[in-house]
């Protein structure tokens, strides 16, 4: 049972769970880490509560420790050993236009997104704009702390004095890093397009005439929807696929051996963006299993990024079963 004190803390701190969470997968790129930091935050501020004398907001005070918290789970990840992962040769997997930096992500369920508060107006990124999977990902390239003020100042528009007060550091050192951090993050995400309004018609549109051909597996449809250019990835895999030719052929020999009819697409959303839960069909049983997750980046009437994420732990963060019945 809840003492005062507790009822009292909890009752202060709720009302920025959200934003916090949200915060934290910023900065991490992954829902289950950022829920594991926000846990940490909390218990770090209840602990240390008496220490708190209020000469910032208790929302300022609450991002600085997330926002440290998040910095050491990234150096503790960066100590771990990497494996590039490369396709089992005789496979058929089909040849990537290029290797890349193998970069963690996932997707944010949309149901997470309601209302969040953390956006400021004035803020150089606004609240869609800084949730999309493009600018998480391109946030994952940039170095730690560039990445942590980036977030703070351009995301929730905090002071540079304030960011500096966090990190422990000069507001000089908070206006160098924020500047390489806007460069290079500019050049990581490259045109956003033109996206219709989520959930509109055209969004729909587009979306409903890629799942039929998709399922249908009328691949020369598919291809059809997409931008010259388009991009198709898989994190954190290091593969990218771009242009009709290229993802035509990945659709043609990797899922299911290229036999896309074998497929069932769920339709969610992650990141504001539209996407599906791929269930894969198995003729024995009846049933269809979890295959993974696919999300869409819209440009007018256009696909320009497919985004697989083959980790169908992210399912029950979408309210998405693990299998269904055909």
């Amino acid at each position: 049972m809840l003492t005062s004190d507790e009822a009292t803390f909890r009752r202060l701190v709720e009302p920025h769970r959200r934003e916090l969470q949200l915060h934290c997968y910023r900065i991490l790129g992954s829902v289950q880490d950022a829920e594991d930091m926000l846990q940490e935050t909390l218990l770090s501020a209840w602990r240390g509560l008496e220490g708190f004398k209020g000469e910032a907001s208790l929302r300022s005070w609450l991002y600085s420790i997330a926002t440290n918290r998040c910095l050491n789970a990234l150096r503790a990840r960066s100590r771990r050993p990497r494996e590039t992962p490369m396709p089992p040769p005789g496979t058929g997997f089909a040849e990537p236009t290029r290797l890349t930096e193998s970069v963690w992500v996932e997707p944010y369920p949309d149901a997470l997104l309601e209302e969040d508060p953390s956006v400021d107006p004035e803020a150089r990124y606004d609240a869609r704009e800084s949730i999309e999977l493009a600018f998480v990902v391109a946030l994952q390239h940039l170095p730690p702390r560039q990445r942590a003020v980036l977030v703070l100042r351009d995301v929730l528009g905090f002071r540079a004095s304030e960011v500096a007060a966090t990190l422990e550091t000069s507001e000089s050192a908070v206006n160098s890093a924020l500047h390489r951090a806007r460069t290079a993050l500019e050049a990581a995400r490259g045109d956003r397009g033109n996206a219709p309004a989520p959930q509109s018609a055209a969004e729909r549109d587009v979306v409903g005439r890629f799942a039929d051909a998709f399922v249908s597996g009328d691949l020369q449809a598919l291809v059809g929807l997409l931008t010259d250019d388009a991009l198709l990835t898989m994190p954190p895999e290091p593969f990218e696929f771009r242009g009709r030719a290229d993802i035509s052929r990945f659709f043609a020999t990797v899922p299911a051996g290229g036999d896309l009819e074998r497929f069932r697409l769920v339709p969610t959303r992650a990141n504001g963006q539209p996407a599906f839960g791929c269930y894969l069909r198995d003729p024995q049983s009846a049933r269809s299993h979890a295959y993974g997750l696919m999300v869409l980046t819209l440009d007018g009437d256009a696909i320009a990024r497919i985004t697989g994420f083959p980790d169908t732990s992210v399912f029950p963060s979408f309210g998405l079963p693990r299998t269904i019945s055909d």
